[in-house]
C-alpha cells in the first residue's frame, strides 16, 4: 500500500480520467471529428497532448493531422461533441464517489483544476451531481498558461485561500501532474492506463497510486 506522509488542508482534483472515465468518451469526439475531415485516429500523435487545456491540445491536433480549420473552429465543434456525450456516456472513475463524500464529511475545501473548457467541467459535475462537493473550478481558459504550466493550480489554491506548499493534487497525466509540482504542491498521480502508466511518473511525483480508493485509504491515516 502507497504512503503519502501528509496531510492536505485542501485537494485539488484534475478531472478528465481522474475523476471520470472521459478519455474514451474524448476519443469518440476526436475521432468523430477526425473522420469527418478523413483522418484516422492516432494514439501516437494524442499520447504527448494529453493533460493540456483545449486550445493548445488543439493546435496540437491542427499541426498533427494537417487540419485545414482553424483552431476556434476545432474547439466549437469539439466543445458541441463532448457537451452532448458527457451527460450519457461519462462515469466515475473508481473510488472517485466515496473519496468525495468523505472529503465533504471531514470539511476538507476541494476544487477542480482541469484542462477541459467551463462547460465540459460544468457538465461532467452536474451529469454526476458533485455540485456540492467543490468550492470552484478553474479551466484552462482561465489561466495564461495551460498544464504542464503551474498557473491553474496555482490559481486554484488563491480562490480557494490555502497556501499551494499545503494543498493536495490529484492528477493522472504526466503533463498535469509536471503543473502541479511546479505549483509546489505534493502531488498524487493516479494513471489512466488508456494513455499512460505507472513508470510516465516516475522523475514527476514519488506518489502513484492505483486507484482513488487507496487515496482516500492513505487519507485517513491523517484525516481520520
Amino acid at each position: 500500500m502507497n504512503s503519502l506522509n501528509f496531510c492536505p488542508q485542501a485537494i485539488i482534483f484534475d478531472m478528465d480520467g481522474l475523476l471520470v472515465d472521459s478519455e474514451p468518451v474524448w476519443a469518440m469526439a476526436e475521432g468523430a471529428l477526425l473522420q469527418e475531415r478523413g483522418k484516422q485516429w492516432d494514439i501516437e500523435i494524442q499520447r504527448p497532448l494529453i493533460g493540456m487545456r483545449m486550445r493548445d491540445f488543439l493546435v496540437g491536433i491542427r499541426s498533427g493531422y494537417g487540419l485545414s480549420d482553424t483552431v476556434d473552429e476545432l474547439v466549437a465543434e469539439l466543445i458541441g461533441r463532448m457537451t452532448k456525450l458527457v451527460p450519457t456516456q461519462v462515469v466515475p472513475r473508481p473510488g472517485a464517489p466515496e473519496l468525495l463524500e468523505y472529503l465533504l464529511a471531514r470539511g476538507i475545501p476541494c476544487a477542480i483544476a482541469s484542462s477541459s473548457p467551463m462547460p465540459i467541467i460544468d457538465a461532467v459535475v452536474t451529469s454526476q451531481g458533485w455540485d456540492r462537493y467543490f468550492q470552484t473550478h478553474v479551466c484552462g481558459d482561465d489561466v495564461t498558461h495551460g498544464k504542464p504550466a503551474p498557473d491553474i493550480y496555482l490559481e486554484a489554491a488563491r480562490r480557494i485561500g490555502i497556501a499551494p506548499e499545503a494543498c493536495l493534487a490529484l492528477e493522472d497525466s504526466p503533463n498535469g501532474s509536471r503543473a502541479a509540482v511546479a505549483a509546489g504542491m505534493v502531488t498524487i498521480a493516479v494513471p489512466d492506463l488508456s494513455h499512460t502508466s505507472h513508470s510516465a511518473f516516475e522523475v514527476i511525483t514519488p506518489h502513484v497510486f492505483d486507484n482513488l480508493h487507496e487515496v482516500q485509504t492513505a487519507l485517513e491515516l491523517c484525516l481520520g
